[in-house]
This record gives C-alpha cells, structure tokens and sequence, in this order.
C-alpha cells in the first residue's frame, strides 16, 4: 500500500500537534483507524481524507507529496484550544473552509481570472 498519504497526514498532524484520537474524533473514527492509516495499513477512505484535509486546514493534495517537508501550510492555531467540543471543531472547521475558498476566488481575482 502506498504509505505516502499515511506519512503526511502524521507530518501535517504533529506539526500542528493534536493527537490521533483529536483527528478520530473530528471524523468520527477511531484512534485506531486514524493509526492504520499513518501506517499505511490501511487505504484511507476518501471521505476521511477530505475531513482530515479541513481539520488541517490543507488541501487534499498536500497528501501526495512525496517530500512534504519543505510545505509549510497554513495551519490554523484554533484547534489547540483546551476543551473543545466535536461540534465546536466542525464550526471552526467549516469557517475556516470559507475562509479557504474566498482566499482562493481573491487570488485568482488578482490574478485576472473571473471566477
């Protein structure tokens, strides 16, 4: 199995320093699950993926770096707050894919590009 996807979601996770049970609980998965997939044991379910990319505030495309090391993406402090609950993490996510999405559409405003 291809253990790239699995590396970078552990990379991408410890670098904004939440725990494998933090990213299970937002994706309503067990810690295990979350470890089968950073071991490559497991193929990581799409529909995971795309909750584990809005958690990290990455793009799901980051996951098939083969040296993600030298990305450094903007990762959001929010989540490092103590005592959040899942439904305060899916508002926080969901604003921050907002946030996401209009930075997007201004970029490619500046750029020229009619969205």
């Amino acid at each position: 199995m291809n253990s790239t996807i699995g590396n970078n979601i552990r990379l991408f996770r410890d670098k904004i320093g939440i725990t494998q049970f933090e990213l299970a609980d937002y994706c309503g998965i067990s810690r295990e699950i979350i470890s089968y997939y950073e071991t490559g044991k497991r193929e990581v379910n799409l529909l995971h993926l795309e909750k584990i990319a809005d958690y990290l505030n990455i793009d799901m495309d980051l996951f098939l770096e083969e040296n993600p090391s030298a990305i450094n993406p903007e990762l959001a402090l929010s989540f490092r707050a103590n005592e959040l609950t899942a439904s305060d993490r899916e508002q926080i996510s969901q604003f921050k894919k907002i946030v996401k999405n209009y930075l997007k559409m201004q970029t490619l405003i500046e750029d020229g590009i009619e969205a």
